[in-house]
């Protein structure tokens, strides 16, 4: 879709998928091919080292920087993927919380009382959305208006209003499939990876800290296992194609909830 779009509008599509970023792993990621490169403009893709640390305000840095150069040659930015944190990051902005005091932490971590009640007294916007069970997000929640004096949503609406695409005309879009198809498209996807050479990809991986983002994409722990001798070729395909589709459920649900006012397409 962002390839007709961008072909028909002259157009620039700009990558908001944190795997797709990394040089090394084009295949199992699924990043454009070299002939879809060439028939569109392609940023930010695979320009990152699999040993680099990468975040989420850096990749936001650079993607305004793109979308001013398109903006700058009359060309439409179109914003593809991927990542859901990245594109909050650009509509919604980062909310910059201070660092929370450790006493304030501490206290409320080791609470063993009503913490919704708790909540309720000092921040009742955010104690309305919040589940009496969630203790993670009410502890959060309680830390930051007892460490900052102000709630989550007081600091959320701060980044709102100076989030980098504030002001402009933004078309948000989400391509809408049901999820028996989109299992059905991961299931054959990975399939054809593994035609295209998924396998040598990840064998000619550089030795990394396990807990690099390349370490841990979908498909390279699964057939790593199967070049360490541990499973066979078959089991690690499974295996991937498991941990894919209990991601597409994820983010299904994390689309849910962040994207209700996007336009399903």
């Amino acid at each position: 879709m962002a390839m007709e779009i961008a072909r028909a509008k002259n157009g620039v599509i700009v990558n908001a998928d944190a795997m797709q970023v990394y040089r090394e792993l084009r295949i199992l990621t699924a990043r454009p091919t070299v002939a879809d490169e060439a028939l569109a403009p392609h940023r930010l893709y695979g320009h990152v080292a699999g040993a680099s640390d990468y975040s989420v305000a850096q990749w936001q840095r650079e993607c305004v920087g793109e979308i001013e150069q398109a903006h700058a040659a009359r060309q439409l930015p179109i914003v593809c993927g991927g990542t859901g944190l990245y594109f909050m990051s650009l509509i919604n902005g980062l909310s910059a919380v201070p660092e929370i005091s450790p006493d304030v932490r501490a206290k409320w971590r080791e609470f063993d009382g009503d913490l919704h009640a708790e909540l309720m007294l000092r921040d009742s916007v955010s104690a309305a959305k919040l589940n009496h069970a969630d203790r993670q997000r009410l502890i959060r929640a309680l830390e930051v208006v007892e460490s900052t004096g102000l709630s989550l949503p007081e600091w959320q609406a701060k980044a709102k209003a100076a989030a980098l695409l504030h002001g402009f005309n933004v078309v948000k879009l989400h391509k809408n499939l049901a999820r028996e198809e989109i299992y059905a498209r991961a299931n054959a996807r990975f399939d054809q990876m593994l035609e295209q050479g998924a396998l040598a990809e990840v064998r000619a991986l550089p030795k990394l800290h396990p807990n690099q983002p390349t370490m841990k994409a979908i498909g390279v722990p699964e057939l790593q296992a199967h070049l360490r001798g541990e499973i066979t070729l078959e089991q690690a395909k499974t295996l991937a194609q498991t941990a894919t589709r209990q991601y597409i459920k994820r983010q299904l649900t994390w689309a849910r909830g962040q994207m209700a006012d996007w336009e399903m397409c």
